[in-house]
């Protein structure tokens, strides 16, 4: 099977023609799937949103860099002696945030519950018993359906389903860190003083340049200004639709234009080492609990 994913992408986690399917199961054979569930490998899934992305990134931005993530994730797992699959991107999410701009849809959280419930049963059938689910999308609407997916999974069927996911957004969407359907990841701590960098500014666009550089509309992007807003008008903008559309009538909340590769390497490397570090945790709590498991897993 490396043979297969390695046409899938580079050291970065990116893939350079820009396919979502790359590095999943999608390119595998069902006999490639089933051997892999019997060894013990455990799913990681992504889940984002087609939405805008400001002048300069793609309206796919939440479904790449998701699926970057996964792939690094997947990586150092195996360094680690634990075989991952990846499972094809989910990209048809909740959008309140976006809403009232062009090119970005959402479905009801109701109808991606219980998609998400029913292709986590199916996955059980499989033999897979733990699936990590990662978000690609900031809004909160869209992250705690996520887990309530997750959620539903793990109450119907056999499988240890969790949310990945970091202690800020945990809190923001009302979830107690000590939740057994969370995966915690990624530093406990409060967000940086200054303006606000939340959606299609610096951090997201240096992913991006880092990632997918052919992606970037560079010569917008190096022109656009700071956005400058704070906690005041995000707590407006997180309200969504025209609130949303009237704060940031480009799409974009943060810096593009501060943006750099260099700096969304550094982005992507810690990201992908924290939640490679919180599900390898994660899988040998599992294995003290239920030796059996342990040994499927070589956690």
């Amino acid at each position: 099977m490396s043979g297969v994913f390695a046409r899938g992408g580079d050291a970065r986690g990116g893939d350079a023609r820009g396919d979502v399917f790359a590095g999943t199961l999608a390119e595998l054979t069902w006999h490639e799937v089933d051997r892999a569930a019997r060894s013990g490998a455990v799913l990681l899934w992504g889940f984002g949103v087609i939405e805008q992305h400001g002048p300069h990134l793609p309206t796919g931005t939440d479904v790449y860099l998701p699926g970057a993530r996964l792939r690094g994730v997947r990586a150092l797992l195996a360094e680690r002696g634990v075989e991952a699959l990846i499972v094809p991107p989910y990209y048809w999410g909740v959008n309140v945030v976006s809403g009232a701009f062009p090119a970005s849809y959402g479905v009801r959280p109701e109808l991606m519950r219980e998609v998400m419930a029913d292709l986590l049963a199916g996955m059980a059938r499989d033999g897979f018993r733990h699936v990590f689910c990662f978000s690609g999308h900031g809004d909160a609407l869209h992250n705690r359906t996520v887990y309530d997916g997750v959620r539903a999974a793990s109450e119907r069927a056999p499988v240890d389903a969790s949310f990945v996911t970091e202690p800020a957004l945990a809190r923001r969407i009302g979830l107690g860190l000590d939740d057994p359907h969370l995966t915690l990841s990624g530093p406990d701590e409060p967000p940086p003083e200054g303006p606000v960098d939340v959606h299609a500014g610096r951090w997201e666009t240096s992913l991006m340049m880092h990632l997918h550089p052919g992606l970037v509309r560079e010569d917008v992007r190096a022109r656009l200004e700071p956005s400058g807003l704070g906690p005041s008008e995000l707590a407006v903008w997180r309200k969504g639709f025209a609130d949303a559309r009237r704060v940031t009538p480009d799409g974009y909340f943060g810096d593009p234009a501060a943006a750099g590769a260099d700096e969304g390497h550094r982005i992507q490397a810690a990201s992908v080492e924290q939640a490679a570090d919180a599900i390898a945790l994660r899988l040998r709590r599992a294995a003290s609990s239920h030796p059996h498991e342990g040994r499927r897993n070589h956690g």
